[in-house]
């Protein structure tokens, strides 16, 4: 039990009872400490880290004064209580007490924070605390709880809120766990001894900082002595030299942690290491055998298969790849050597073709060496090995060989059956040297056009041949050995047909040509040429000329350019299709060859109707008959017609409309449409040099007569007597006004409505002002003419029309009024 100290002054004692295993460990589970307080002399004392319980009064000075000052409480750090105890009774924490409780019972005390409640519970009367559950430090380490004192039966707090921490201490209870095992590491294998293979770490859920429940150790249970483990920092290493993945490649290594720093009485676990040597190249190739014998028939062809053999190397992988070469030996001209990708192995093939006949026997050196050397291990070499091949050439029964790869013949086309086309020769090359039979397969000759002599290979014909039906004659000839295995042998024979000229000539194309009705005499119609299924020699060429029936015709004639072909000329002029339609013209064609061959050949030449340009339109005689019924042409020429004519009629009816609209506009709103705006405003209205009012003033007007615009006068009235106008240069405005006015009163030809003619000015000492439209604004509330009704009667009929809107536009006001 901690017992607070007490000041002279202080009328208050707490106590607090800490109970437990660490408690008594300790000596002292609280540490008490001096409160801030004032002693008779004044001094101030004050440590920070201690708690005020409540405030108290103090007696003493003068008598009746009463001195108000804070208490000296006690503080405490860190109050313990052992983990995972399993008593029968709960565990005492400790216990509070107040000066202010006289032990009548009037003093609750209240405990709050982590835990209380249902772990931690306080007797509200003694102040006793305890734990009412088994505690895990691996669970929660620490509480933090508030105790207070108050009223029991106000529940007002006597001393303010205390906090403390009820730490929970820790017992060795947890064994160190291996989280991420089983663990797999790789070494390369001859490693030197102390290289690191991996490092193993443990955790312990006890306390790091309380004892020794959380130190680690670790040592090697399995695994020596390849492998040791550092006891500190859990790094494996190697512990012998050269060991060879050849000989053993893995190893099970099991390490053990275990705490209280491997003391006795600690807990441990364990975990298993798989560790696998990785392979490096320490191991050279080796041929199994020194001598490679090896057998070839010397019917093989080159590019077969002779033998294998294969050099071992222990190492994986790219370490343990082995390339081959032949190095020496008389037969590295006749033999080659290739690597299988898949097996590794030297395969030896034949280059050229062996004869038994010739030599028997053949003589090759083989290395085979690793392409990739570790630089490291390179004192272990040489990385390579060699062997020798012998092979042996084997006798075979050989088929005939023909003296040539190939023949090529000729023949003359229509020769007679039996004509000797050509002779093969082939021989037994085997010591034997059997006869030889021949033959032609009858699938390269299908027709059977030619014939061999059995025994001595004399090719004939059996029927004439035609160059122009098949040019070539592709066979093949068969060489059979009589005795031995009956082998054969093959050869291709080519035949030439030789051309003879038995073909006569003929036109290029049969296609009819194209003449206009009305073609010019002379012009050049159309330029024929010819063809011939004959060879034609380099100089030769085709002539041609007209039959000699229409050779004096008046149609057509025939000009030879003398390079194979010709031109058609037309000699007269006037063809009609009505007349005659198609011309037939014969023409003669000689190939001038030996012996010549000539032919006739009919052209055919059709009379068109053609434009203007000569571009053809027709070829046919039906559009000149009237058919019964309509062609397309003509259905499309009628309909273009009707459109057109109702375009004509719909244009005559827009137009007669335009013409009926009436000149004048007799809604009130439009008058305004009569008003004629002049953009220039000239230069004030005492302005009399900067504008002629000339322009004012209508020439036509100097005769007393000023023509209508919008309309056609029938008569035409003379001034009313005494009605002057000022001269054209006259700058009395006034004066120009008033007989513009008496002319529009007088004129009879005046359509009987209202025109407004309006100038830019408005007389001397006027009291309108001005009425131009610079001034004029554009909204609409100041759009108001109103006040026109207050300007005289002059201004009546303005007034009329845009005083009010309700007003109508009354017709025959004279112009003074306008």
């Amino acid at each position: 039990m901690a017992m607070l100290k007490r000041t002279g002054l202080g009328l208050m004692r707490a106590f607090l009872l800490l109970v437990g295993v660490s408690a008594v460990c300790s000596g002292a589970l609280g540490t008490h400490k001096r409160n801030t307080s004032l002693d008779e002399r004044g001094h101030r004392h004050r440590h920070p880290g201690h708690l005020s319980l409540h405030k108290h009064k103090l007696r003493g000075g003068k008598e009746g004064q009463v001195l108000h000052r804070s208490k000296r409480g006690w503080v405490w750090n860190q109050f313990f209580v052992i983990e995972e105890y399993t008593g029968p009774d709960p565990v005492l924490v400790g216990r509070l007490h107040s000066d202010v409780d006289s032990g009548d019972g009037n003093i609750k005390y209240i405990l709050s924070g982590e835990g209380a409640g249902t772990i931690f519970v306080i007797d509200d009367k003694t102040g006793n605390i305890h734990a009412t559950k088994t505690l895990d430090r691996e669970e929660q380490a620490q509480y933090t709880l508030t105790a207070q004192a108050v009223d029991r039966d106000t529940n007002k707090p006597l001393e303010p809120p205390s906090e403390f921490i009820v730490k929970v201490q820790d017992i060795n209870d947890n064994p160190p766990e291996f989280l991420h095992g089983p663990y797999y590491a790789r070494v390369p294998e001859m490693s030197n001894v102390g290289t690191s293979v991996m490092q193993v770490t443990a955790t312990d859920a006890d306390d790091p900082t309380y004892g020794n429940s959380a130190r680690l150790v670790y040592s090697i249970l399995q695994g020596q002595p390849y492998f040791s483990v550092e006891p500190q920092t859990g790094i494996i290493r190697t512990a012998l030299p050269n060991m060879d993945r050849e000989a053993r490649q893995e190893y099970d290594v099991v390490i053990q942690a275990k705490d209280m720093g491997g003391h006795m009485g600690g807990l441990s676990g364990t975990t298993e290491v798989k560790i696998t040597l990785t392979d490096v190249n320490d191991n050279p190739p080796k041929f199994p055998q020194s001598v490679y014998p090896m057998s070839v028939s010397e019917d093989k062809v080159p590019g077969e298969e002779v033998g294998r053999l294969k050099a071992k190397d222990t190492d994986l992988g790219d370490n343990g790849l082995v390339n081959y070469r032949l190095i020496d030996g008389d037969g590295m001209a006749v033999f080659e050597l290739s690597t299988d990708s898949e097996t590794r192995e030297a395969v030896i093939k034949l280059k050229k073709q062996v004869d038994f006949e010739t030599k028997q026997s053949y003589t090759l050196k083989v290395e085979g060496s690793n392409p990739h050397i570790d630089p490291q291990f390179l004192a272990w070499g040489p990385y390579k090995d060699e062997a020798t091949i012998k092979i042996s050439v084997e006798d075979a029964d050989e088929p005939p060989v023909f003296v040539a790869p190939s023949y090529t013949f000729e023949v003359e086309e229509n020769a007679p059956e039996g004509t000797l086309v050509g002779r093969v020769h082939a021989k037994d090359t085997d010591v034997a040297n059997n006869p030889v039979r021949y033959m032609i397969p009858r699938y390269t000759d299908v027709e059977q056009f030619f014939s061999i002599n059995s025994e001595d290979g004399m090719i004939t014909t059996t029927r004439p041949l035609d160059r122009e039906a098949q040019a070539w004659h592709n066979i093949s000839v068969s060489a059979t050995e009589i005795g031995g295995h009956h082998q054969d042998t093959k050869v291709r024979v080519n035949i030439k047909v030789k051309d003879v000229n038995d073909n006569a000539p003929e036109l290029a194309t049969n296609n009819e040509v194209l003449m206009c009705e009305t073609v010019a005499p002379g012009k050049v119609i159309e330029t024929v040429s010819a063809l011939d299924k004959d060879e034609m020699a380099p100089r030769q060429h085709f002539t041609f000329s007209l039959s000699p029936e229409v050779a004096n015709n008046h149609n057509f004639s025939l000009k030879d350019n003398r390079d194979s072909t010709a031109s058609i000329y037309v000699i007269r002029k006037g063809f009609s299709r009505l007349t005659q339609d198609v011309y037939y013209l014969p023409i003669e064609i000689n190939d001038n060859g030996f012996p010549a061959i000539s032919s006739t050949n009919t052209l055919t030449i059709r009379v068109c109707s053609c434009d203007s340009r000569n571009t053809i339109l027709s070829c046919n005689v039906e559009p000149y008959v009237l058919p019964a019924g309509l062609s397309t042409g003509a259905l499309i020429a009628i309909l273009a017609c009707i459109v057109i004519l109702l375009a004509i009629v719909v244009l005559f009816v827009a137009l007669r409309r335009q013409k009926k609209e009436p000149l004048i506009v007799f809604e009130e709103e439009d008058i305004r449409e009569n008003i004629i705006t002049y953009d220039d405003e000239g230069g004030g209205e005492e302005d009399t040099e900067a504008f002629d009012i000339a322009t004012l003033q209508n020439p036509d007007g100097a005769n007393g007569f000023l023509p209508r615009k919008d309309i056609k006068p029938e008569l035409q009235y003379p001034l009313r007597p005494g009605s002057g106008r000022p001269a054209a240069n006259s700058v009395d405005v006034d004066d120009f006004i008033k007989t513009r006015i008496a002319e529009a009163d007088s004129d009879p030809t005046a359509p009987p409505y209202d025109s407004i003619q309006i100038y830019g000015y408005e007389g001397r000492g006027s009291l309108a002002g001005s009425l131009s439209s610079l001034e004029s604004v554009t909204t609409e509330s100041d759009l108001d003419y109103d006040y026109l009704q207050s300007w005289g009667p002059r201004f009546k009929k303005l007034a009329d029309l845009y005083g009010t809107k309700d007003s109508s536009i009354h017709d025959g006001y004279d112009g003074e009024d306008s």
